[in-house]
């Protein structure tokens, strides 16, 4: 399959499974290379090691390849297996690779021309006190479902006008969305997510802790937070994005908390950069690890110190999106956002209830370095979430809140394709409540649908506009010289497709009233389907 072979080039996997630290002396670490010289690879020829969506990724959004994106030098690495070291990957942007071996044979890799530098990246368990983590509550409860459309999960998703977003036409398609996490049981045989392997939409998967493709076991987590975006199963659960497609990818080991998890997280976006991936929810973050791997301090969280932090902003560079959660942190002693919710290029998103109020847990900012964090809040509290079974449940933290978000982000870049990684970001600034007040509880607010279709209609359709959004007044098309040419018809239909108004319109006059009391329509989201002989033009409006 090309997913196997792109992995392979990219990151020269090792035949063997990945050990628990053999031998007891024996550690992982981040072995760092001085350059990329005489390597094979060019950046000529970028399809050696990018994919042709990832190519296309940067070429739309203007982004140039540089040395970074070249994968490492495989001489080098062949130098380090020579050695006797167990080699486990290569990162292209961290030009370095991940080893195993004994203190004494890390000192002669030392000594090697090409090796710049080294990190001790610790796996072996020892104590079995754990540092202190955020953790997210899961509470499995018997619901009588809603009939309508989205069902339980109908709420987290209206506070951002998903439901609106979905009706619009955009529920994700064409867009690649990475989730990284701690496992995905019951992903392949839970109903609610049939459709993802039925159309195609799952293309790819890959557990970097323990090397091997199958992503199907270990934490539920990752199930928990795939269903708040890919889920589908009208009636029970929709999630935010349903119809994009998806990388799954084991990037946490729950059972232990340590640096290689980091590098875990790097790799697994290298290779989201290299498949083409638009968006990286990533609902995981870092500050205290267990014993002797190395803890952060606040002071560390500055956007440039950590590990996963640096990595997201690579991933940043590249033209991906990364949307991150805030952390569990705010009623606890570390109060702080974690790792790499600091890094200045990401989403990083916290959490409110059902009542759109701060959750408690949530954590806050700023950044070491004085920085706005988190940028937007969504529902985070009591979210209906699938367990590995299947069973529909409600689970509170960022978690859930970030992928709602990530959802909610690919289906705008597929209604906005020509914007930048970044000009998204700061769009979905944009769309939140308190876009003009910020603070460092909630950021920017609660970011809806609705704020940005108030801005859409003129670029929609060029010459003709309506009102906009609309109140209590009278609802007033306006044409251009080409419009009043000819004769139209003005069709309004709501969310549901429902047609509630026509209306013919004369010829040679620039202004029409639409013959419909505002009262008469509920509050939400409308289209308004206008055509002639010669052009025809959909535009959106909001009753309020």
């Amino acid at each position: 399959m090309r997913f196997l072979t792109l992995f392979s080039c990219l990151l020269f996997i090792a035949l063997f499974a990945e050990a628990q630290g053999s031998g007891g002396a024996e550690q992982k670490h981040l072995i760092y290379f001085t350059d990329k010289n005489d390597s094979p690879y060019t950046l000529e020829k970028p399809a050696l090691y990018l994919s042709a969506k990832a190519i296309d990724r940067r070429n739309k959004q203007g982004i140039a390849l540089s040395v970074r994106d070249l994968p490492v030098n495989p001489s080098y690495v062949s130098g380090l297996k020579a050695t006797g070291a167990k080699v486990f990957y290569t990162s292209r942007w961290f030009n370095a690779a991940v080893v195993q071996c004994s203190p004494e044979k890390l000192a002669e890799l030392q000594t090697l021309a090409y090796v710049k530098g080294t990190q001790q990246l610790n796996r072996i368990p020892t104590s079995n006190k754990k540092a202190t983590q955020s953790k997210d509550s899961l509470t499995l409860t018997k619901t009588s479902f809603d009939p309508s459309y989205f069902g339980p999960s109908f709420h987290q998703s209206d506070m951002l006008g998903i439901p609106e977003l979905h009706a619009a036409g955009y529920q994700g398609e064409s867009m690649t969305i990475a989730v990284f996490d701690a496992g995905f049981p019951g992903v392949n045989s839970i109903n609610a997510f049939s459709h993802l392997f039925q159309n195609g939409q799952l293309k790819g998967t890959y557990d970097f802790v323990g090397n091997k493709k199958d992503v199907y076991g270990h934490s539920q987590h990752g199930t928990s937070v795939l269903s708040t975006m890919a889920a589908y199963e009208p009636g029970r659960i929709v999630g935010t994005a349903p119809k994009a497609n998806y990388y799954l990818f084991r990037t946490e080991d729950a059972a232990t908390e340590h640096n290689i998890e980091e590098v875990n997280w790097l790799l697994a976006a290298e290779f989201a950069d290299s498949a083409g991936v638009d968006v990286i929810n990533s609902s995981l973050g870092y500050t205290l690890f267990d014993a002797p791997s190395y803890s952060y301090t606040y002071s560390e969280l500055n956007g440039n110190t950590t590990i996963i932090t640096r990595a997201a902003d690579l991933a940043a560079a590249t033209g991906m999106l990364v949307v991150t959660s805030a952390g569990n942190e705010g009623n606890k002693a570390w109060r702080y956002i974690s790792a790499p919710a600091d890094a200045d290029s990401v989403l990083t998103v916290g959490a409110v209830d059902s009542l759109a109020v701060h959750a408690l847990f949530s954590s806050v900012g700023p950044t070491a370095d004085q920085r706005l964090k988190p940028d937007v809040v969504a529902m985070g509290q009591q979210v209906y979430v699938l367990s590995s079974s299947g069973n529909l449940g409600r689970s509170s933290g960022t978690s859930f809140s970030g992928p709602i978000m990530a959802g909610m982000v690919a289906c705008i870049w597929q209604a906005r394709p020509a914007l930048t990684n970044m000009e998204l970001l700061e769009l979905m600034r944009q769309l939140g409540s308190h876009y003009k007040n910020p603070n460092n509880t909630i950021g920017y607010g609660i970011p809806t649908f609705t704020r940005l279709v108030t801005g859409m209609a003129d670029e929609l359709a060029p010459g003709i506009s309506i009102t906009n959004p609309v109140a209590e007044e009278s609802i007033l098309l306006r044409m251009d010289e080409n419009w009043q040419k000819e004769h139209a018809l003005a069709q309004l239909y709501d969310v549901s497709g429902k047609l509630v108004h026509t209306q013919l319109l004369p010829a040679n006059q620039a202004v029409h009233t639409l013959r419909i009391r505002p009262s008469r329509l509920k509050k939400g989201i409308y289209l308004c389907q206008v055509s002639s002989n010669s052009r025809n033009a959909t535009l959106r409006f909001v009753r309020l």
